[in-house]
């Protein structure tokens, strides 16, 4: 295809998004200004990425820990068997097929854990943070920062076939602090009850839709009210949670102390969703060299290594033990944090 023939294409790929009244050209254009910060790159942060692009949203920069999985195929929409096989970091693999579907979006990943220091560098180049995690900590420490920046976050959880999201609009609706207790933010996971994909697909679908109405400048259309179904049960409940408010919260009342930034600058044990592995994550930041690792682990003979320019793996026994450039540990095999750390420090000191 010559260049001319593809920029006269291109003219046309948001048309039929275009013709939505609501929406119109000046709408795509602040869509195309805009720049979103999607943390979390499973199942919820693999379709927000594919729609969001697909709808012509000028920046998104993708963040995540972890890599693809034969486990994640089921629903994680970006990614493919190669990815499994080669263990690609999740957020390498979804930029290089979201750059496949739209090549004129600014499109950046970042393979990191997500916490104070990293979030702070992150937010300055965001409009708008969609929540795409798998646990609450990580999504107390988003509200607190955004709260603290005044930029305006979307959560998404799932699990079985059930799905909640919300809209937090700092200064204007109450924050995650405030709902903490009031309302039901769910307490099962992935690992205990499993998930479908038509639960992500919901979620991801109104998670996109709020975010689009808040970049294109439609900021009167949003639902402003909290939204949890269940697809299998055909439930749907949309709660108003005006109310939960608390004008002495930490997060986001007059004297704010935004305590979970303060909280996460701790080293950090987690047993993530969906499987028997821990996370580890150093207390202090740090940055490995790869390939001296894996020439140390590969002379032990302990254990089969395997290495890409991303992280190195050790699978000895019922254990898989994979390290990152930042130092952060998974353990695979295990849910017991303690013999979590005994491993890490056998294997890495």
């Amino acid at each position: 295809m010559t260049e001319q023939l593809y920029q006269a294409e291109q003219v046309d790929r948001y048309s039929r998004q275009e013709r939505y009244a609501p929406l119109g050209p000046e709408g795509q254009a602040r869509l195309k200004e805009s720049k979103v910060l999607i943390i979390g790159a499973g199942a919820l942060g693999t379709g927000i990425a594919e729609t969001l692009v697909r709808s012509g949203v000028g920046q998104i920069t993708i963040v995540d820990r972890d890599y693809v999985e034969w486990s994640n195929l089921q629903r994680q929409q970006l990614y493919v068997e190669q990815d499994a096989i080669e263990r690609m970091p999740k957020a390498m693999a979804a930029v290089k097929r979201l750059t496949a579907i739209n090549s004129t979006v600014h499109i950046k990943a970042k393979v990191m854990d997500v916490r104070v220091d990293e979030l702070e560098e992150l937010i300055a180049d965001a409009d708008l943070i969609m929540d795409a995690t798998d646990n609450f900590d990580t999504r107390l420490l988003i509200n607190d920062m955004a709260q603290k920046h005044q930029i305006p976050w979307i959560y998404g959880g799932c699990v079985g076939s059930y799905g909640i999201t919300y809209t937090f609009l700092p200064g204007e609706t109450p924050c995650l602090n405030c709902l903490l207790g009031e309302v039901p933010l769910g307490g099962d996971t992935c690992d205990t009850s499993g998930i479908i994909p038509q639960a992500v697909q919901m979620v991801t679908a109104n998670q996109t839709a709020e975010a689009m109405k808040l970049l294109s400048g439609n900021t009167a259309a949003l639902r402003r009210k909290l939204l949890s179904f269940d697809v299998w049960r055909n439930e749907y409940i949309s709660i108003n949670v005006d109310g939960a408010k608390k004008l002495d919260c930490a997060s986001c009342g007059p004297s704010a102390t935004y305590p979970f930034l303060s909280a996460s600058n701790l080293e950090k044990t987690d047993v993530l969703c969906g499987r028997d592995t821990v996370q580890i994550r150093p207390a202090r930041p740090m940055r490995l060299d790869l390939q001296q690792t894996a020439d140390r682990l590969t002379r032990l003979e302990e254990g089969k290594v395997e290495s890409n320019p991303f992280l190195v793996s050790l699978t000895t026994g019922k254990h898989r033990l994979v390290i990152f450039q930042d130092g952060r540990v998974l353990v695979h095999g295990i849910k017991d944090t303690a013999e979590a750390r005994t491993l890490v420090h056998r294997y890495f000191g």
